[in-house]
């Protein structure tokens, strides 16, 4: 994945593993040639923020490695896709696909967030779980509250 959302998109689209890639900047987004890559698996307990931090000490380690003598390799284009930015459409849940709306609920947390109608109200759902193939809201936020756990959301709806 190349462009805005790669990570947000890897999760969504349900690839299995993501990675970094160390390359030079050209005018041309993420098509630099390559000085270091590394790939590693997306767990199903992922989000986001956690394929992120992974990413930081990776990124690291692999620029460390670089950047004393870098060696760049031409980047192909061939099995590239482009990883468009994060719309309002991408963080409605569609809740007639539990899986879909699993994905989602990962890919945007912890920084942007999935929503969905639940009981009537607009809710950002943070975390989730799938449980024998059902969609299973675990930490929700009402608009205009703070996050709470979905139970306690569930005490709460009239």
């Amino acid at each position: 994945w190349r462009g805005a959302a790669p990570v947000e998109r890897a999760i969504l689209s349900g690839d299995e593993e993501t990675g970094v890639t160390i390359h030079r900047t050209l005018a041309e987004l993420d098509a630099g040639p390559i000085a270091a890559q590394e790939a590693f698996a997306i767990a199903d307990e992922d989000d986001a923020g956690s394929i992120f931090a992974r990413s930081a000490e990776v990124a690291a380690r692999l620029v460390d490695g670089a950047l004393p003598e870098p060696v760049f390799e031409p980047q192909p284009e061939e099995g590239m896709t482009y990883a468009e930015k994060i719309g309002p459409a991408d963080r409605e849940l569609h809740l007639d696909d539990p899986v879909d709306a699993w994905r989602r609920v990962r890919a945007l947390s912890p920084h942007i967030g999935a929503w969905a109608t639940l009981h009537g109200r607009r809710v950002i759902v943070w975390r989730a779980r799938l449980d024998d193939g059902a969609f299973v809201p675990l930490e929700v936020q009402p608009e205009g509250r703070k996050r709470m756990s979905y139970d306690e959301f569930l005490r709460g709806v009239r």
